[in-house]
C-alpha cells in the first residue's frame, strides 16, 4: 500500500471513530438486506427469524440485546404456561429442547434429578429451567438455522435519522451505529416497540377506563386484597404525623376513581437467580448508593409481623430460584416506571439502574440489616444470587422485566371481552389462557391516613382464549410491511394475560409466517387472505382453537364407528382439535415422534361375520407423516396399508377407504406411528357391511 492511501485510511478510521464517540452515525457502511428485518432479541424474535428460515426467507435479527431470548433467559425461569396445551409450534418446541438438555444427567450439576419434582423423565416439556438454559436453547436456534444476529444494535430514534417510509411501508431502518438495514417485511418483536412508534403507528401507554372497551377490570382498581399491606401501616416519616413528610416510596397523588384510566404502568422487577446451594451461591452485594431509608416502610410491615417476604422463591432445577414479587413491600419497583416506555435510551438506562440499586438493596437490607428481625435477616440471608448464572453481568440478570410498555392500536384491539368470549375473534393466529395479571401500579395513602398499593389484579379465565390477527397488525393507512408480536393491540387488562413469553413466542412465529407469506403474495400484511394463513399456521403446529364447523357426531354416521375416545391407548398421545373436520370431540397425535412410540387400538364387536369395507378418519395437513402404518386385522390375517395424511381424505373430506375385508364378529385396526415422518393423526375407524355369510 502506498504511504498517501494509508494516510488517507487511517485518517477515515479517526474520524468515523470520531463520529462514534460524539454520538453520530459513521457514514456508509453497505446496507444489509434482507426478506425480514427483525427489530429485538427476545424469545418472540428468535421464534420469528425459525419461521422466516423454515419458510425459506432471508431474515436478519436486529437486536440491541447482547444476550438473546429477553425475559425467558434471564430470569423468568418459571414459565407462566396457563393452559400448556394450547401451546404449539416453535413455542412449544423451545419447551421440548429445554427438556432435552435436562434429559441429560450431566446437566445436574448441584441437584439429582430425581429430587426435583417439576422434572418429569416422560413428560413432552419442560417448564422450569435455569436461565443459562434458555440462552443455550435460543443460541443452539440461532446457529442451526444459520440466522444473522447484528447485537448491540440500536435504533436511531431521532426523526429523520432512523426510519424511511415510502407510500405507508418501510423502507429501511439505521442503528446508532450507523448500519442501516433494509427488507421488504418489518417486525418489531422488543418489548417497548420502538420501531413500531418510529413508523409512526398508533400506540397507547397506561390504562384505558373500563368505559373505553366496556371493560371491567381496566383502569384504577382500588380495594384489591392482592400484594397488599396486611395490618394497617402509618405512610409518615413519624408515624401517624402527616406533617412529618411522607416516607419513601409512597406517592402523594390522588390515585383516581376506581375504574379511571390514566398514564401509569404497572411496576417492574428484575426475576432473580437464586440458590442456597454453598458452593454455587454468591452473597448479596451491597449496591453502590444504598440508601436504607428507603426500606423502611418494608420494616414497619416486618415489625407488625409479615413475613411476606419469604414468597415466590420458585424452585429451578440445580437449587436454583426464579425469585419474583410478592407481597406489599418486595422486589417490584412500585411508581419508578412511569415514563420508560417513551424515554430515551439514557433515561431508560438511568430507570434500570435505579432499579437494581432499589432491588440490590432490598435484599441487602434483608439479608444485614440488624433493625430487620432475626428470624427474617436469618432466612434470607441463606439466599445469594446463582454463582453460574449471568456470568458477564456479576451474577445479577440482564434484563429488566418490562411488563407492559407501549401497546399498539390497530384496528382490531383485544379487550377483556374477547379473552372472556363475549366478543367474536375471527381471525385466530395464536391462543392464550393465562389469567388477566396486572401487578401493582401506584403506593398512596388511603382516606384513613394508612399506606395501599393499586393496580393489582389477579383474575383467572375460564377457558384459553383466540387472538385474533389484528392484534399484531398496524392500520393499513399506517404501515403495510409491519408486525407486532409483543406491543399488540390490545386493552391493558388484556395485555396482563397475552404478555407471557409461550405466547410472544406464538405471537413471533404467526407473525412471521405473515410476513413471508405476504412476501409470496406481493401484498400489505393487512390485505393477506386469512384463510391461506390459518392453513399454514395449522401445517406448522400452532394452536388456532376450536374450530368454527361443527364435529361429526359418532351417532349419526352410518355402520360402526370406533372413535379415538373409545380406543385402546398405547402411549403418549395428545388431544387436539385444530384441524377439523373430526369425529367426537377431537383426535389425537403422537407429536411428530416427539411423545415417543405410540400405537392406537380401534376394536369393534360387529354384528355379524361378513365384509365390510374399512374407513380411517384423519384431519390432513402439511406436517402429517405421509406413510402412517394402519394395520387391518380381518379373518385371514393382517393387512397393513400405508396412509399419506398430507393428502385430504377423499370421502367427505374425513374419510380414506382402506379397503373391503371379511371379518367374524371381532374386528381391529390400529395404527402406530412407528418410522413415520410427520405427525401421525388417529381419529376414528367406521366399518360398513357390505355383505354377511
Amino acid at each position: 500500500m502506498k504511504k498517501p492511501e494509508m494516510k488517507k485510511r487511517l485518517v477515515i478510521g479517526h474520524l468515523t471513530a470520531a463520529l462514534l464517540a460524539a454520538g453520530m452515525p459513521a457514514a456508509a457502511q453497505e446496507p444489509a438486506e434482507a426478506d425480514v428485518v427483525i427489530y429485538g432479541g427476545t424469545s418472540a424474535a428468535i421464534a420469528a427469524a425459525v419461521q422466516v428460515r423454515r419458510m425459506g426467507k432471508s431474515v436478519i435479527v436486529v437486536s440491541p440485546d447482547k444476550h438473546l431470548g429477553g425475559l425467558s433467559s434471564a430470569g423468568l425461569g418459571w414459565t407462566d404456561s396457563g393452559d400448556a396445551s394450547v401451546i404449539g409450534g416453535i413455542s412449544r418446541e423451545f419447551y421440548r429442547r429445554v427438556k432435552k438438555i435436562y434429559d441429560d444427567p450431566a446437566t445436574w450439576k448441584w441437584e439429582k434429578p430425581g429430587a426435583y419434582r417439576r422434572y418429569r423423565p416422560d413428560a413432552d416439556a419442560q417448564w422450569t429451567f435455569e436461565p443459562h438454559v434458555a440462552e443455550r436453547v435460543f443460541e443452539d436456534l440461532v446457529r442451526e438455522y444459520g440466522i444473522p444476529v447484528h447485537r448491540d444494535e440500536w435504533l436511531d430514534r431521532k426523526p429523520g435519522r432512523g426510519m424511511v417510509m415510502r407510500d405507508g411501508r418501510i423502507i429501511s431502518i439505521t442503528t446508532l451505529s450507523g448500519r442501516t438495514y433494509r427488507a421488504k417485511m418489518f417486525i418489531d418483536a422488543t418489548y417497548e416497540g420502538d420501531l413500531m412508534a418510529a413508523a409512526g403507528v398508533s400506540y397507547t401507554v397506561g390504562r384505558e377506563p373500563n368505559s373505553q372497551y366496556g371493560e371491567t377490570l381496566n383502569g384504577v382498581q382500588k380495594g384489591r386484597k392482592t400484594h397488599q399491606f396486611e395490618r394497617n401501616i402509618s405512610p409518615y416519616r413519624i408515624p401517624g404525623d402527616p406533617s412529618s413528610g411522607l416516607l419513601p416510596r409512597v406517592c402523594a397523588d390522588d390515585p383516581g376513581e376506581n375504574g379511571t384510566g390514566d398514564r401509569r404502568v404497572q411496576a417492574y422487577n428484575f426475576r432473580m437467580c437464586l440458590t442456597r446451594v454453598p458452593e454455587n451461591r454468591v452473597p448479596f452485594p451491597k449496591p453502590a448508593g444504598y440508601d436504607a431509608s428507603q426500606y423502611e416502610l418494608l420494616l414497619r410491615t416486618l415489625l407488625a409481623g409479615s413475613r411476606h417476604i419469604r414468597g415466590k422463591f420458585d424452585m429451578l432445577p440445580n437449587g436454583k430460584t426464579d425469585t419474583n414479587n410478592h407481597g406489599s413491600f418486595s422486589t417490584d419497583n412500585i411508581g419508578m416506571n412511569y415514563d420508560y416506555p417513551e424515554a430515551s435510551y439514557e433515561r431508560r438506562r438511568e430507570i434500570i439502574r435505579e432499579h437494581e440499586t432499589y432491588q440490590k438493596g432490598y435484599c441487602w437490607f434483608l439479608a444485614n440489616d440488624p433493625r430487620v428481625p432475626e428470624d427474617v435477616r436469618d432466612w434470607y440471608g441463606r439466599w445469594g444470587l446463582a454463582r453460574d448464572e449471568f456470568t458477564d453481568n456479576g451474577h445479577w440478570p440482564h434484563q429488566l422485566y418490562v411488563r407492559e410498555a407501549r401497546r399498539m392500536v390497530g384496528d382490531f384491539v383485544v379487550t377483556e371481552n374477547h379473552l372472556r368470549h363475549r366478543r367474536p375473534t375471527p381471525r385466530p393466529v395464536g391462543m392464550g389462557s393465562y389469567s388477566m395479571d396486572s401487578h401493582n401500579v401506584q403506593r398512596y395513602v388511603d382516606n384513613a391516613g394508612f399506606v395501599r398499593n393499586e393496580g393489582d389484579v389477579q383474575v383467572p379465565l375460564r377457558k384459553p382464549y383466540p387472538i385474533d390477527y389484528g392484534a399484531i397488525i398496524p392500520k393499513k393507512a399506517e404501515c403495510g410491511n409491519l408486525l407486532v408480536p409483543v406491543c399488540v393491540s390490545s386493552s391493558h387488562i388484556a395485555f396482563g394475560s397475552i404478555r407471557m413469553e409461550p405466547v410472544f413466542m406464538i405471537l413471533g412465529q404467526s407473525a412471521a409466517t405473515a410476513a413471508a407469506m405476504a412476501i409470496e403474495e406481493d401484498v400489505a400484511v393487512q390485505d393477506l387472505p386469512y384463510g391461506q394463513l390459518r392453513e399454514r399456521l395449522l401445517a406448522d403446529g400452532q394452536q388456532l382453537g376450536k374450530p368454527s364447523s361443527p364435529p361429526l357426531a359418532v351417532e349419526a354416521l352410518k355402520g360402526i364407528v370406533v372413535d379415538d375416545a373409545q380406543a385402546d391407548i398405547e402411549g403418549a398421545w395428545s388431544n387436539s382439535n385444530s384441524i377439523p373436520p373430526f369425529v367426537g370431540a377431537g383426535y389425537r397425535h403422537d407429536g411428530a415422534g416427539a411423545n415417543g412410540p405410540c400405537a392406537i387400538t380401534f376394536a369393534a364387536e360387529l354384528p355379524g361375520p361378513g365384509r365390510y369395507e374399512v374407513r380411517l378418519a384423519y384431519s390432513h395437513s402439511r406436517n402429517r407423516a405421509t406413510k402412517v402404518p394402519v394395520a387391518v386385522h380381518h379373518r385371514s390375517g393382517v393387512e397393513v396399508i400405508k396412509v399419506n395424511q398430507r393428502k385430504p381424505p377423499d370421502i367427505g373430506g374425513v374419510w380414506v377407504s382402506l379397503g373391503s375385508f371379511d371379518f367374524d364378529r371381532r374386528a381391529e385396526v390400529v395404527i402406530s406411528n412407528e418410522s413415520a415422518d410427520g405427525h401421525v393423526i388417529a381419529d376414528a375407524v367406521q366399518f360398513l357391511p357390505l355383505a354377511h355369510g
